[in-house]
C-alpha cells in the first residue's frame, strides 16, 4: 500500500532574494541575481568572474556558538532554509521531530570549500596540525549539510545524504518521496544547498562552460538563447517539507502542493556529456509514477544551464517526451546555476507561481538557438493555470532526475 504525498512547508535563500516576496519581485521585474566577483580576479588563468550570492546572509542571532561550530556556511545556509520551512509547515519544536517519524534526505555538490582549503593548505602546504580542529573535518565532509541539520533540529529518523552535483536537491526531494510514500516516515525534510566559492567556479571555467560577460552581469546567463556563452555559479539553500496525506490532515497542516511523481536513472554513458536518451527515459518514468500521460502537463521547469551541449540535449529530449510546444522555462537564468541547491530552489519558486497561476519567463532569450527544439519558451510573464507540472535536473555522471507536482488535494 501506498500513500499519498504532500508538500506542508517550504522555504528558499536564494541570490534573488531570502523570501517568496523578495523573489516575486525580481522574477516580475525580469532581474537576475548575477554579479560580478573582481576578488576572484587574482587566479592566473580564470575567465569567468561572475557568481549569483546570496546576499547579507549571516548566521542567525539566535544559533548558539556549539551548534554551529561543525557548519560552514552550506551546512548555515541550510538549516535556516530547513528553520523557515518547518516553521511554514507549523514543525518548529514539535514532538514529531524527534520520534522518530521524521526523516532527512539533503545534498550539496560537497561540503564547505573554505573549509576543505584550510585544511589541506596546513597539512599538504604548511606541514603542520597547528590551526587544524576536528569540527573542520565536519564542515567538510560529504554529508556535513544532512548531518548537521539532524544535529541541529534533533532529528531521529532516516538520514540519506543525496550528493550528486547538480541533482543533489532534487534526489533529496525524491528519495524523500520514496520514504514517505511507502510508509518508511511521517515527515521528511528535503532539499539542498550549496556555498559559492572560487573552487566551484573553477570547475567549470577550466571546462570552458563558464559565461564570460563579465561587465554585463544583468545579461546572464541565456539558457537556450542562440548567444548563450556559459553558465554562472551561484549559491543558496531550498528546503520542502513533505508529509503523507493522512498526516497533514490530522494535524490540520497547511498543503500547498502533492509530489505525485518521480524518477532518478543514470546514462551509463559518460561523465560529462548529456544523453538525449538517458533524459527522456527518466521524464517517462516520473510520468509513469505519476500515472499521468505527457499531455496532462502544463508546464516544464527545465534544468537549462545556458551550455551550448546541455540546452540542446535538453531541449531534444523534452520535446521527444512531450511531442509538443511544451511551455519551459529555466530558472537560472535569474538564479545562476545553485548546483546542489537548484532542485530545491525551482521546487519553491515553482510552486509558488503554481498558486498564484502565472510562470516566470526565460531570462536574456531573445534568439532560440535554431539547434535546439521546437518548445514553448516563455519569453514573457505568462498568466498561465497550471494543473500538473515536471521539473528536471541533471548532473554530470549522468545523474537525471524528474519531479511531477501537482495541486493540493
Amino acid at each position: 500500500m501506498t500513500r499519498r504525498v504532500v508538500v506542508t512547508g517550504m522555504a528558499g535563500l536564494s541570490p534573488i532574494g531570502a523570501d517568496w516576496p523578495a523573489a516575486r519581485a525580481q522574477l516580475l521585474a525580469r532581474r537576475n541575481g548575477v554579479v560580478t566577483k573582481p576578488e576572484w580576479a587574482g587566479l592566473e588563468g580564470l575567465q569567468s568572474l561572475l557568481g549569483a550570492p546570496v546576499r547579507d546572509f549571516a548566521r542567525p542571532a539566535h544559533y548558539g556558538r556549539k551548534k554551529v561550530r561543525t557548519m560552514g556556511r552550506v551546512s548555515l545556509l541550510a538549516t535556516r532554509a530547513t528553520e523557515l520551512a518547518l516553521a511554514d509547515a507549523g514543525l518548529i519544536d514539535s514532538p514529531v521531530l524527534g520520534d522518530g517519524s521524521t526523516g532527512i534526505a539533503y545534498g550539496s555538490t560537497s561540503g564547505s570549500p573554505p573549509a576543505i582549503e584550510q585544511y589541506a593548505r596546513q597539512i599538504t602546504v604548511n606541514k603542520t596540525l597547528s590551526g587544524v580542529t576536528a569540527a573542520q573535518y565536519i564542515q567538510f565532509m560529504s554529508h556535513t549539510v544532512a548531518a548537521n541539520l539532524a544535529q541541529f533540529f534533533g532529528v531521529r529518523g532516516r538520514l540519506i545524504p543525496t550528493c550528486s552535483a547538480c541533482t543533489s536537491s532534487s534526489q533529496g526531494i525524491g528519495y524523500a518521496y520514496e520514504a514517505v510514500k511507502y510508509g518508511a516516515q511521517d515527515v521528511m525534510i528535503a532539499g539542498g544547498a550549496e556555498e559559492l566559492h572560487l573552487l566551484c567556479a573553477a570547475v567549470f571555467d577550466i571546462m570552458f562552460a563558464t559565461s564570460t560577460r563579465n561587465d554585463v552581469p544583468e545579461n546572464t546567463p541565456r539558457p537556450f538563447d542562440r548567444a548563450r556563452d556559459g553558465l554562472v555559479v551561484g549559491e543558496g539553500a531550498g528546503t520542502l517539507i513533505l508529509e503523507s496525506l493522512d498526516h497533514a490532515r490530522r494535524r490540520n497542516a497547511p498543503i500547498v502542493a502533492e509530489l505525485i511523481g518521480w524518477a532518478t536513472n543514470c546514462d551509463g554513458l559518460h561523465v560529462v556529456n548529456p544523453s538525449v536518451d538517458g533524459m527522456q527515459a527518466v521524464m517517462r518514468a516520473a510520468l509513469a509514477d505519476a500515472r499521468l500521460d505527457p499531455d496532462q502537463i502544463d508546464f516544464v521547469n527545465a534544468h537549462g544551464t545556458a551550455t551550448e551541449v546541455g540546452d540542446r540535449a535538453e531541449s531534444q529530449a523534452t520535446h521527444a517526451v512531450f511531442e509538443r510546444a511544451v511551455p519551459i522555462t529555466s530558472l537560472k537564468s535569474y538564479l545562476g546555476h545553485t548546483l546542489g541547491a537548484c532542485g530545491a530552489l525551482e521546487a519553491w519558486l515553482g510552486i509558488n507561481m503554481q498558486r498564484e497561476g502565472w510562470q516566470a519567463p526565460n531570462l536574456n532569450l531573445t534568439e532560440v538557438d535554431p539547434e535546439c527544439a521546437p518548445l514553448d519558451y516563455l519569453t514573457d510573464v505568462r498568466d498561465m493555470p497550471v494543473r500538473y507540472w515536471m521539473s528536471n535536473n541533471f548532473a554530470f555522471g549522468g545523474v537525471n532526475t524528474s519531479l511531477v507536482f501537482g495541486p493540493p488535494p
